[in-house]
């Protein structure tokens, strides 16, 4: 699914073969209209452009947690993206002149392949572990790890930018 590219870097080990150690636990999965890595969004601001929704279902265990997560206008949500390779440290992504370490890009090959997705919250079932949302840009079955409200007042930097990009 992911081949390597002139001027990219591995790990010597691959962190999928090493033991677990943060006993993380997926507590659902999204459901999302995108079969293939080639269909798939490069990211959020292109998945909306598609008008495409989604959903997130959540497992029983965990639906108690929903609670009043209503009260948010928009939501984060952590993905596990299982599908990516984990030792690739150094990428040369298609667009960019030259190879760039992993930990500046926010490509799903990582050490920890885990997705941040902010989407706007449509709507809540708590009991069917429905969040229905506005856009995602992972695999349909894509598990979730977390979700956490969105505050814009502590989680917007309107001044934010990355030297070289010409977008903020």
């Amino acid at each position: 699914m992911f081949e390597t590219r002139e001027g990219e870097k591995l790990l010597k080990i691959d962190p999928a073969d090493m033991p677990p150690d943060g006993h993380v636990v997926f507590i659902g999965h999204i459901v999302s209209p995108w079969t293939s890595r080639e269909d798939c969004p490069k990211n959020m601001r292109a998945a909306r452009e598609t008008g495409r929704t989604a959903t997130v279902l959540v497992d029983e265990a965990y639906r108690p947690g929903l609670q009043n997560l209503d009260r948010a206008s928009h939501i984060a949500i952590l993905s596990w993206l299982g599908h990516a390779p984990r030792n690739l440290i150094v990428q040369k992504p298609r667009h960019a002149a030259e190879p760039k370490g992993v930990f500046s890009l926010r490509s799903p090959a990582r050490p920890n392949p885990i997705g941040l997705h902010v989407a706007k919250l449509v709507a809540l079932d708590i009991e069917a572990g429905r969040i229905e949302i506005d856009a995602i840009d992972v695999l349909d079955g894509t598990a979730v790890i977390d979700i956490k409200p969105y505050y814009a007042s502590i989680d917007a930097f309107p001044e934010a930018a990355i030297a070289g990009r010409n977008e903020k």
